[in-house]
């Protein structure tokens, strides 16, 4: 599990560093949008955030929104793009919900790709039933430059948590992810 989650999070830190790097400055973009909504009408509320900006250096997108019904029911997603001026891009996507039975759950994904040819992606999702039962799954997959390649997989299941991961050279030979 630790290994997993560090590869998980590194992921995600990589994405969304990603996004941060691709995308265009606010100081140098040449295009700014950005609009907010909300709601609230007989106990239920809702909001909504878009925004977008480009320039020389790249451009964004980015949006996210929630609601909930006054009776205990919420859900909620966001989303977000960048691409650079250099030809890399990321994406990332992610949503909740939680029921008023105490269910609960989300669901998320983010990939990049870089300039040179790099890439990786992962996905997953977990969920609580309104038992305390949780299940859940992750699935990462990278790929270098250079051709060498990870592709894993993260299960929670009852209790327990089994992983799987498999590396293999620029010649789709299987090789030890570690040295």
């Amino acid at each position: 599990m630790t290994l997993s989650l560090r590869n998980s999070l590194l992921l995600l830190a990589l994405a969304m560093g990603g996004l941060t790097a691709l995308a265009a400055p606010e100081a140098q973009a040449r295009e700014r949008t950005r609009t907010r909504t909300a709601s609230h009408v007989d106990g239920a509320r809702s909001a909504a955030v878009n925004a977008s900006a480009s320039g020389a250096h790249g451009s964004r997108t980015r949006a996210r929104q929630w609601q909930a019904d006054g009776q205990g029911n919420a859900a909620g997603s966001s989303g977000a793009t960048a691409s650079g001026a250099n030809g890399g891009s990321a994406t990332r996507q992610g949503s909740f919900y939680r029921n008023a039975d105490g269910s609960a759950g989300r669901q998320g994904s983010a990939s990049f790709t870089t300039a040179n040819g790099g890439s990786a992606s992962s996905s997953g999702s977990i969920a609580k039933s309104a038992d305390g039962s949780v299940a859940g799954s992750r699935q990462t997959s990278a790929t270098g430059a250079n051709g060498g390649s990870y592709q894993g997989s993260t299960t929670l299941a009852d209790g327990s948590v089994s992983h799987t991961g498999t590396c293999s050279n620029a010649a789709g030979e299987v090789v030890a992810c570690r040295p």
